[in-house]
C-alpha cells in the first residue's frame, strides 16, 4: 500500500488557490480527526459453532485511508478493464469483481502475507491485494511482456507469492486449496489456507471431496463461497436445492457473513483464522456479495435480472460508500482528503493503462520459455515434427 499524503500538505497546496480556505483546512491537522471508532456490525449467522465474530470491529483512521485506497484502486482498475475490453484491448475471457471490493479487502487486511489464497477466474482484485501493481494486472490482461504473468496467463491465470490464482476450472481451486493446506500442517508453519470459490461452483463434486479430507485431516483450510447471487445467468434458487451455502460443509462449522461490509468480513475472517491456527480444522464461510457487472464481459448482465436491482444494491449497499460515510460521519477523514485519493487512484490507473497499451508483446521465440521450473524432462516437438522447441526459465 501506498502511504496516504499528509493531509496538510493538501491544505498547503490549497494555499495556492485560495488563502482563506487554507487556512480553515490547515487548521483540521491530523490531531482534529478521530484516530479510531468503534462500530457495531451485523451477526453473522452461525452452523455448529456455539460462538461467532464479535458484532462490534474497531477501524483506525489509518486502516480506513488504507482500506479506502485500495478499494478504490479495484474497482478503478476494473472500470478501466471494462474500457479496454471494449476497445478490443484486451481479448478472450475477463471477470469483474466490481461490486465485490468488500470481500477482498476484508479477507486481506485479517490474515497475514504469509498465509495462503487461491480462488477462482474472478481474480483481478485479489491479484492487487496479494502485491501485484496494478500496470502488471492490467498488462496481462492485454497479453503484454510486463504483465504479472508474463503475457501468458490471460485475466484467469495470474499469480503472486503465496497466491496460486485465478483458475480457470470451476471449482478446481478448491482441492488445490485443501493441498495447499495440508502443506502447512505438514510443515507446521501456522499458516492458513483460504480457498475461494463462487455460488456457481458449489454445487461440483470436487469441492464436497475436499471438505472431507479437510475435516477428516483437520486441515488449516478456510472455505469461502462468495455468493453473488449468480451462478452465470442463473438466480442461486435455480440452481441449489439448499443456498444455505456455509452449512454445506455438513461436519464443518460455518460462517454467513455481509460481504458488502468490509468490517465484518475482517472480523469473521479474523475469527476462522483463529479457528484454523488453533488445530480445530476447517471452517466454512459464506459471503452475501454482489457483481455489478455480468458473469464476464460477454455478458450484459440485465437478461436475467433488471438495471433497477442493481442500481438499487449500487445505492443502498456499496461498500466503498459505506467505507465512505463511516469515515466521514465519525471525522476520521475529511471530504478533501478522500478526493484526494481518488485522484492519485485515478492518474495511477490511467498510467498503468498506458502501460499495458503501449508495453510489446512477448516474442514468439519465448512461446515455450517458463513451461518448466528448469530445464524440461523431454524435448517439446515444434510446429514441424522435425523440429524442437527448448524451454528455458
Amino acid at each position: 500500500m501506498q502511504n496516504m499524503l499528509p493531509f496538510i500538505s493538501i491544505a498547503l497546496r490549497g494555499a495556492a488557490r485560495n488563502k482563506l480556505s487554507a487556512v480553515v483546512l490547515v487548521s483540521r491537522s491530523y490531531a482534529n480527526f478521530t484516530p479510531q471508532a468503534t462500530f457495531d456490525i451485523k451477526p453473522c449467522d452461525l452452523y455448529r459453532l456455539d460462538e461467532g465474530p464479535p458484532t462490534q470491529a474497531v477501524l483506525t483512521r489509518e486502516e480506513g485511508l488504507s482500506y479506502y485506497r485500495t478499494m478504490q484502486m479495484m474497482r478503478r482498475m476494473e472500470l478501466k478493464a471494462d474500457q479496454l475490453y471494449k476497445q478490443k484491448v484486451i481479448r478472450g475471457f475477463c471477470h469483474l469483481y466490481d461490486g465485490q471490493e468488500a470481500c477482498a479487502m476484508g479477507i486481506e487486511a485479517a490474515i497475514n502475507p504469509t498465509d495462503h489464497l487461491i480462488t477462482a477466474y474472478r481474480a483481478h482484485a485479489f491479484t492487487y491485494t496479494r502485491g501485484v501493481p496494478v500496470r502488471e494486472i492490467l498488462a496481462e490482461l492485454t497479453g503484454r511482456r510486463g504483465g504479472v504473468a508474463k503475457g501468458k496467463g490471460g485475466s484467469m491465470h495470474m499469480y503472486a507469492k503465496n497466491f496460486y490464482g485465478g483458475n480457470g476450472i470451476v471449482g478446481a481451486q478448491v482441492p488445490l486449496g485443501a493441498g495447499v493446506a495440508l502443506a502447512c500442517q505438514y510443515q507446521g508453519n501456522n499458516g492458513v489456507s483460504l480457498a475461494l470459490y463462487g455460488d456457481g461452483a458449489a454445487n461440483q463434486g470436487q469441492i464436497f471431496e475436499a471438505y472431507n479430507m479437510a475435516a477428516l485431516w483437520k486441515l488449516p483450510c478456510i472455505f469461502v463461497c462468495e455468493n453473488n447471487k449468480y451462478g452465470m445467468g442463473t438466480a442461486v434458487e435455480r440452481a441449489s436445492a439448499s443456498t444455505e451455502y456455509y452449512k454445506r460443509g455438513e461436519f464443518i462449522p460455518g460462517l454467513r457473513v455481509d460481504g458488502m461490509d468490509l468490517l465484518c468480513v475482517r472480523e469473521a475472517t479474523k475469527f476462522a483464522a483463529d479457528h484454523c491456527r488453533a488445530g480445530k480444522g476447517p471452517m466454512l464461510m459464506e459471503l452475501l456479495t454482489y457483481r455489478y457487472h455480468g458473469h464476464s464481459m460477454s455478458d450484459p448482465g440485465i437478461s436475467y435480472r433488471t438495471r433497477e436491482e442493481v442500481q438499487e444494491v449500487r445505492s443502498k449497499s456499496d461498500p466503498i460508500t459505506m467505507l465512505k460515510d463511516r469515515l466521514l460521519n465519525n471525522n476520521m477523514a475529511s471530504v478533501e482528503e478522500l478526493k484526494e485519493i481518488d485522484i492519485e487512484v485515478r492518474k495511477e490507473v490511467e498510467e498503468a493503462a498506458q502501460f499495458a497499451t503501449s508495453d510489446p508483446e512477448p516474442p514468439l521465440e519465448e512461446l515455450c520459455n517458463h513451461v518448466f521450473y528448469n530445464e524440461p524432462p523431454m524435448e517439446v516437438r515444434g510446429a514441424h515434427p522435425w523440429s524442437t522447441l527448448r524451454s528455458t526459465s
